[in-house]
């Protein structure tokens, strides 16, 4: 059995965790900023980054000693890597790298992405490899077969916004606020999800891929009119982005023999997407698997387990491994017509 000690900073949640490669969770700690960032709409990069050298020295003395333990007691350090904000990425891994030195341990510099990708194995021990995952952020929307640790074939990628960048500038066109997707959600409840004719990017054709640029600007429309409800418009967009994950995602299913559909990643919590999967899962005759709303979100307890996934499997990082700002699972994917950098 080995503990990691586990370090998250991408965004704008500072986190520190101790977790066992036998599953458990001994010590966790999340510090979010949205209160910082409330009052312009969205993460200010830079404010984001001062806040995790504020923030994240007290997180990792918080967990430690709340395990009663030190650094030494540890078998390696995992600390995000990329992709995410550079600021605060370089703050979680220098963090990472410093406690790694002084403690003689290994560094494990984890992908975030892979943290989302292996997250679902911490809370479900009998979901083997492969499967297909769905992973839902606010910054990616991806269709991935998860092979191994390390082994990931992207079959899908947004070509412009990402679901959890949709659910956001929604928000803010509503003048729901920040952070949006559980704003909208929540908005969505009292809402009609078929008062407002909202357009499904993509849906019917042969390639995968994803797109919410369109459907944002429909939303826009949808409110200069003065016809809707702000509540219809919520329910109405909530359930269009439902629909194209829905039939991105069984496309997928039919070009994949994994047995399994996981879910993850922040914009997996909302409960009428985890719903519709499941029931396409249950159409589809596959296992499926996602998980809790806490560690769907970013969160250190995923980073470190993913450390342990990578430890056991032996791989470990020198100290001078790079930040990086963006770092594809699939880095020999073939670049997606129309897309972004992003993809």
């Amino acid at each position: 059995m080995s503990l990691i000690l586990g370090l998250e900073s991408s965004c704008d949640d500072s986190a520190a965790a101790l977790v066992t490669s036998d599953r458990r969770i001994i010590a966790q700690a999340v510090v979010g900023q949205t209160m910082v960032h409330q009052p312009y709409g969205g993460v200010v990069p830079e404010i984001a980054a001062r806040a995790h050298v504020e923030i994240l020295p007290e997180l990792i003395q918080r967990v430690l000693s709340d395990a009663k333990l030190s650094v030494h007691d540890v078998d390696a350090v995992a600390a995000t890597a990329g992709p995410g904000l550079i600021g605060g990425v370089m703050v979680g891994l220098l963090a990472g790298k410093g406690l790694a030195l002084a403690a003689c341990k290994p560094l494990i510099a984890v992908n975030h992405l892979e943290g989302h990708a292996l997250s679902p194995r911490l809370v479900d021990p009998d979901l083997g490899f492969p499967y297909l995952l769905l992973l839902v952020s606010g910054g990616h929307c991806q269709l991935l077969e998860v092979r191994g640790v390390g082994d990931y074939r992207r079959l899908a990628t947004t070509i412009d916004d990402a679901a959890g960048e949709a659910f956001d500038k929604a928000a803010k066109l509503l003048g729901l606020g920040y952070p949006g997707g559980p704003a909208v959600e929540e908005l969505a409840k009292s809402g009609d999800a078929n008062a407002v004719p909202l357009p499904r990017p993509l849906v019917g054709s042969n390639e995968a891929h994803f797109s919410f640029a369109g459907l944002k600007s429909a939303v826009q429309r949808a409110i200069v009119s003065g016809e809707h409800r702000r509540e219809d418009i919520a329910a109405s967009f909530q359930q269009a982005i439902v629909d194209c994950l829905v039939d991105r995602t069984a496309l997928a299913l039919g070009k994949s023999d994994a047995p399994a559909l996981v879910v993850a990643g922040g914009v997996a919590a909302n409960q009428a997407i985890r719903s519709a999967l499941a029931d396409l899962a249950q159409r589809e005759r596959r296992a499926f698997s996602v998980p809790p709303a806490w560690l769907c979100t970013d969160n250190a307890a995923m980073i470190a387990w993913a450390g342990a996934e990578r430890f056991a499997a032996g791989f470990t990082d020198p100290l001078d491994a790079p930040a990086r700002a963006r770092w594809p699972l699939d880095p020999e994917a073939e670049r997606v017509r129309g897309a972004g950098v992003k993809a």
